[in-house]
C-alpha cells in the first residue's frame, strides 16, 4: 500500500493454518521436532515453525514497543524496521498511521502529515510557530511571517496588504515610517513624503515653500527671506524693505546696489550714498549730515 512521500508499507497476513490429511509422513517443527499435524504452524524461509518458537526464535522487534511481534498479530513493514499495527502511530499526536498518510523523520520517528509539516515546516519570525502549508503568510527576503504576525514595529498593527517600509530589521508601516522617520517641513512641521524643496539646510513642501505676502510658489523663482519668511521679489520690494533715503527706492539686495550704507536709522544704496553737492561718494568715507542731505568735509565748509 502506498503512503504519504513514496512510503510502503507491507502486511504480513495471520500464519496460514495448515492441517495435512496424511497422518503416516512426520511434519514437525523445524526448531522444537514438535510434531505439526494438525497445529498452526508458520513457513519461514522454507522452514516450517511453530508459532511458539516463531514468537520465540523468528518474530521481528517491534521498532515501537520493543517486544516481539507474534505469529497471531498483523505486522507493519517500512524500511527494514517493524511494528505492531497499534504500534504504528504519530510520535507527536499518537494517531493510528496503518492506513493514513506519514513521513518517516531522519530521527526515526514516524508521523502524521499534519504533524510532519510542522514540525519540517518554515516558522514564523513573529511568534516562531511552525506555518502550516496553505495558510495565510507573508514571505519577505527568504523569511516568512503568519499573516497576523507581519506588523508594523511602531504601531503592531497587522500590514496586510498595505505598502511597508523597513529600518534596519524592522517594518514599519507607511504613516509609522513617515511620522517616525520622514524630514519635518520647516514651515508646518508635518513629515515630506514626497520631493521637498531644501532652503538653508531646512527642508520645506513646494507647497509651503511660497511668499509669504501673495502665496506664490518660490519653486525655481528669484526670493528672499526675512525674519525666517520668505518672499518673491516684488512682494519684498514693496512690503518689507527699507526705502533708500537718497533714491527713496526699495534696497533689496538684489543685483546691482547690493551694498547698503546704514546710519541712525536711514539705509542707502551704496551707489547713492554720494555728496550732495559734488556727488562724490561717501562710502567708507568721512561725511556730513545737514538736514537731509550728506555732503563731503569740503562741500560742507562752503554751505
Amino acid at each position: 500500500m502506498k503512503r504519504g512521500n513514496s512510503v510502503y508499507i507491507v502486511y504480513r497476513n495471520s500464519p496460514r493454518s495448515y492441517l495435512t490429511s496424511t497422518m503416516t509422513d512426520r511434519f514437525d517443527c523445524y526448531y522444537c521436532r514438535d510434531n505439526l499435524h494438525g497445529k498452526k504452524y508458520v513457513k519461514k524461509d522454507d522452514k516450517h515453525v511453530c508459532t511458539k518458537c516463531f514468537d520465540k526464535l523468528c518474530a521481528n522487534t517491534c521498532a515501537e514497543c520493543r517486544r516481539p511481534i507474534g505469529a497471531d498479530a498483523k505486522e507493519l513493514h517500512h524500511k527494514n524496521r517493524y511494528w505492531h499495527e497499534d504500534c504504528f502511530r504519530c510520535a507527536k499526536c499518537y494517531k493510528p498511521l496503518a492506513s493514513e498518510p506519514f513521513s518517516a523523520r531522519d530521527d526515526g520517528k514516524i508521523m502524521c502529515g499534519k504533524c510532519g509539516s510542522r514540525e519540517d515546516g518554515n516558522r514564523c519570525q513573529g511568534c516562531y510557530k511552525v506555518v502550516m502549508p496553505g495558510s495565510q503568510n507573508v514571505e519577505y527576503k527568504n523569511k516568512v511571517w503568519h499573516e497576523e504576525c507581519f506588523t508594523c514595529f511602531e504601531c503592531k498593527q497587522p500590514i496586510r496588504t498595505q505598502s511597508f517600509l523597513t529600518k534596519g530589521d524592522d517594518i514599519y508601516c507607511a504613516p509609522c515610517h513617515e511620522k517616525k522617520f520622514a524630514k519635518k517641513c520647516f514651515h508646518c512641521k508635518q513629515p515630506i513624503t514626497s520631493g521637498g524643496i531644501s532652503y538653508q539646510d531646512q527642508p520645506w513642501h513646494s507647497e509651503c515653500f511660497v511668499c509669504q505676502t501673495c502665496r506664490k510658489p518660490l519653486a525655481g523663482a528669484r526670493f528672499t527671506s526675512h525674519e525666517n519668511n520668505v518672499y518673491c521679489v516684488d512682494c519684498y520690494k514693496t512690503d518689507v524693505a527699507k526705502k533708500c533715503h537718497g533714491c527713496k527706492n526699495p534696497i533689496t539686495g538684489f543685483g546691482h546696489g547690493t551694498n547698503v550704507v546704514n546710519y541712525e536709522g536711514y539705509s542707502w544704496h551704496e551707489y547713492c550714498f554720494n555728496c550732495k553737492r559734488c556727488s562724490l561718494s561717501l562710502a567708507n568715507k568721512r561725511f556730513v549730515i545737514n538736514g537731509d542731505h550728506i555732503y563731503c568735509p569740503d562741500c560742507a565748509k562752503k554751505l
